[in-house]
């Protein structure tokens, strides 16, 4: 699965730190999801988008495999 969350947190200036923070996950997983080596579950996929203000399909994307 593709994501813009690594750009998205970028504009924002956030660590992935604090990005975890913000959304109740460890580092390892924003990390994770930036390196596309993880998919969110679909309640953590609602707190990105909400947290963002955008909705999930502005945010993740079908990989190479969906």
């Amino acid at each position: 699965m593709k994501s813009r969350l690594r750009v998205l947190r970028a504009e924002r200036n956030w660590s992935q730190a604090e990005l975890a923070e913000r959304l109740a996950v460890s580092r390892q997983t924003i990390n994770a999801l930036e390196t596309e080596r993880y998919e969110p579950s679909l309640g953590l996929a609602f707190r990105i988008a909400k947290l963002f203000g955008l909705k999930i399909e502005e945010i993740f994307q079908p990989g190479d495999n969906a």
